[in-house]
């Protein structure tokens, strides 16, 4: 028997049920937000060329298998798949392709059960093996321009440093623990790269790249922290006043910080039927203070909801308010909250690993900025809701 004829005949049948394999598959959560077609990528392609590597009468097409692979690799790795996931998805295919097949392959020799059975494994292994390579590359080339970006910041920061002293040892104090984890693990990677490594310590080199990748994201989102607020104090931010429409802008804003809320499950409520039309004021900056607000609010809140209300107060001011379910600040502290490098910890509820305390402080100051006032009010496990007023009309 011609086992390539019936997988043509059930490509479609075996990628439909792969594809619903992957969304049910709680250990690949990268794939939950993903289109049918985002999903489907190049794993077609691995498909015909292995209705080809079956054939009897056609040559291998090991080529398309690469090229395919390639793809979808560095696909996966601008999706935010990690390796295990991407494992998991190749692990599903060779289970369905062969549900699919089982039944004409117990029609055929055991010869030919053999020989198809050894030829689909290569096939999908070869598949594994050139999509991890491409992966592990667009991981390095993502590591690159990190680093090139870390390097310009780092040039800029130390020149703002020298102007700028006294932020000195606290900023030491929070780019030590990223950095020397970064150092160590492309130390530990680079040296791994000097001798011949098995499947196991392959694995073990992408989880270093991810380490390093997520604790240099870290710091660059600490470095643009440190720079915006140094450009504050040294008077170099320069207003620029446009028509805005703030409904569109918190719209916006509530997309982009979307994905955050739902990976911890939390609703975000807008409620801008009474908010200005288009008024004048720096849009970018504001955009600023609006993603500050309710990340910090996602970031604090474990269950429930993010309310953000925006609305026009009086024929002179407008106002917007983020609400949240989250931790809440105590009294004593809310003094301090705007204050750079200030946290709130308890013995109960330590520091989280991606807070810089820089966030709000940045927030009061462009509010500042743009002639507007902040208020909060809190309560320790209930919630918290930061109140901006700004004028209708900001001058100069």
């Amino acid at each position: 028997m011609d086992f390539s004829q019936v997988l043509a005949e059930k490509t479609h049948t075996i990628l439909d049920k792969w594809i619903l394999a992957v969304r049910k598959d709680r250990r690949i959560e990268s794939a939950d937000d993903l289109s049918y077609t985002a999903v489907k990528d190049h794993i077609p392609d691995v498909l015909k060329a292995m209705v080809t590597v079956l054939s009897k009468t056609q040559d291998n097409d090991i080529e398309s298998i690469v090229t395919a692979s390639f793809q979808h690799g560095a696909i996966r790795a601008e999706q935010g798949f990690d390796p295990a996931e991407i494992a998991r998805e190749y692990h599903l295919l060779r289970t369905v392709i062969f549900d699919a097949l089982q039944v004409d392959l117990l029609g055929g020799t055991p010869v030919e059960i053999i020989r198809s059975i050894r030829l689909i494994d290569a096939i999908i292994d070869e598949a594994i093996a050139r999509c991890f390579k491409s992966y592990v590359e667009e991981r390095l080339r993502e590591l690159q321009q990190l680093q090139a970006s870390l390097t310009l910041h780092n040039e800029e920061l130390t020149r703002l440093i020298s102007a700028n002293q006294e932020y000195l040892s606290q900023l030491a104090h929070e780019l030590k623990h990223p950095l020397t984890s970064i150092i160590g693990y492309s130390d530990l990677f680079l040296r791994q790269q000097g001798r011949k490594a098995d499947i196991k310590e392959k694995y073990t080199n992408l989880e270093h790249i991810e380490r390093v990748l997520r604790n240099g994201r870290q710091l660059l989102h600490l470095i643009n922290d440190v720079l915006e607020l140094s450009r504050y104090e040294a008077g170099q931010i320069k207003i620029q006043l446009v028509p805005t429409d703030v409904r569109e802008l918190i719209d916006n804003v509530c997309q982009m910080l979307e994905p955050l809320a739902v990976g911890k499950n939390l609703q975000i409520v807008v409620d801008c039927d009474r908010a200005p039309g288009k008024l004048i004021t720096d849009s970018f900056q504001l955009q600023q203070i609006i993603t500050n607000l309710i990340s910090n609010a996602i970031r604090y809140t474990e269950s429930g909801t993010i309310i953000t209300i925006c609305q026009v107060l009086d024929n002179q001011r407008w106002a917007i308010a983020v609400s949240d379910t989250g931790v809440g600040i105590a009294l004593e502290n809310q003094a301090q909250i705007f204050e750079p490098y200030f946290r709130v910890s308890s013995s109960d509820r330590p520091y989280l690993p991606d807070s810089t305390g820089l966030g709000l402080a940045i927030v009061s100051r462009l509010v500042k900025l743009l002639q507007g006032q902040i208020n909060l009010v809190s309560e320790v496990g209930v919630g918290s809701t930061f109140t901006v007023i700004f004028p209708l009309e900001v001058k100069f």
